[in-house]
């Protein structure tokens, strides 16, 4: 079954993971039309420095991350996890006026939060749905279409911020009221479009929190949460790479083009890897992705030219396209159906709690050691994650096979 998974066509894909990805292309459309615009709003509209950038985009990204262990857990309990993700969808899509009325970064920081709650709320129940919905021979290439039509929105989203910006005269706000509009078409596209699997019904009113549940989880699958919460170390906020571009005299309204640039290689590289982690060694592809991780810091340290800047930007896709969607597929098959609510959100817990040091950390060296020493940061946490990897629990691996 495994040497047969590399060879998945996308029309064995159920019709429902194609819609909750089209639901994520969406909500990303709308998200990074502000997210690639708002690193430089709060520096020259709201006077914010670097450590309030990375404060903020660390308490809402690691807001995020926290929340999933509840949304999770509570999906398992109940056995249903789409109203869950309905919810989480319409708290991001209804942030998006904060963004435009901000007139502090106090504000800013009040709407991120509300956005990453919503994203919180749906996302462990989302991955729970993907793998309820797909058998696991598919998982790999199931979550790596997923994640690529997620991307496709994470890049469509900048370039609708570049060309709005060139319209309106590098106004921040009028685009921002404009990102609504793709969340709410979100909400409309799951709540009508998805209708959630009977069988998790069965699995309803246990509570998934309990002890001898969360011994059920198992060594192979806390191992691959503290793989995850090392790697959200060595990868803190992409607000950074917005800034390193500024600081190389790009003109503001092309500064999200920076995202754009790494999300069409993330959205191009993550559907094939995903299909090859059915064949792959998971240990390996996920050694591959840290080393073109400390590539792209590498790259990113030496220089703000905008050249060197955007190929630091596309070895970052690439490590995202390698690994993102592997860790969701590691957590389904080494998580208990009736706990992958649970797992995903243990998983975000962990990466949650490392989220917030690592972006502080990093607006703290950017403020008072320079853009460089931040970037080489980043690489020396690889350099702690690749150590990780080295281990494994047990003498065997997760699956009876190397990771």
């Amino acid at each position: 079954m495994l040497a047969n998974s590399g060879n998945v066509s996308m029309r064995q894909i159920p019709a429902g993971v194609w819609i909750l990805g089209f639901v994520s292309m969406l909500m990303d459309i709308s998200s990074e039309m502000i997210h690639s615009l708002l690193p430089i709003f709060m520096m020259t509209t709201l006077g914010a420095d670097a450590v309030a950038v990375g404060l903020i985009e660390g308490l809402a990204e690691s807001a995020a991350l926290i929340l999933k262990i509840f949304s999770g857990a509570l999906s398992d309990y109940l056995g249903k996890r789409k109203g869950l993700a309905v919810l989480g969808y319409a708290l991001g899509a209804l942030s998006k006026p904060l963004f435009a009325l901000a007139p502090t970064t106090g504000i800013v920081l009040t709407a991120r939060l509300l956005d990453r709650v919503g994203k919180g709320i749906r996302g462990a129940p989302r991955d729970a749905l993907v793998a309820d919905i797909v058998p696991p021979s598919l998982r790999g290439a199931a979550f790596g279409l997923r994640q690529s039509l997620d991307t496709v929105g994470a890049f469509l989203g900048p370039l609708l911020a570049v060309g709005l910006m060139l319209l309106w005269a590098n106004n921040f706000r009028a685009v921002f009221w404009v990102a609504m509009i793709p969340g709410l078409m979100a909400v409309a596209l799951l709540f009508f479009g998805l209708h959630e699997p009977k069988h998790n019904q069965t699995m309803a009113h246990k509570n998934p929190i309990r002890r001898e549940n969360l011994r059920r989880l198992g060594a192979p699958y806390w191992w691959v949460a503290g793989v995850g919460a090392v790697f959200t170390l060595a990868r803190f906020s992409e607000a950074f790479l917005v800034l390193r571009a500024q600081q190389g005299g790009v003109p503001v309204a092309f500064v999200p083009l920076v995202i754009v640039a790494m999300n069409l290689i993330y959205a191009l590289s993550a559907y094939p890897f995903g299909k090859l982690s059915g064949c792959m060694s998971h240990r390996k592809l996920l050694a591959i992705g840290l080393i073109v991780l400390i590539a792209a810091d590498l790259v990113l340290a030496t220089s703000n030219h905008w050249g060197v800047v955007l190929a630091g930007v596309a070895l970052w896709g690439v490590h995202m396209g390698i690994t993102q969607g592997l860790l969701a597929t590691m957590v389904a098959d080494t998580a208990p159906a009736d706990l992958r609510g649970t797992a995903y959100g243990f998983f975000n817990l962990a990466s949650g709690i490392a989220m917030l040091p690592a972006s502080i950390v990093a607006g703290l060296f950017w403020d008072r050691l320079g853009a460089s020493v931040t970037f080489y940061a980043g690489a020396t946490f690889c350099v702690i994650a690749l150590a990780g990897l080295a281990w494994q629990p047990g003498s065997r691996s997760l699956l009876g096979r190397d990771l």
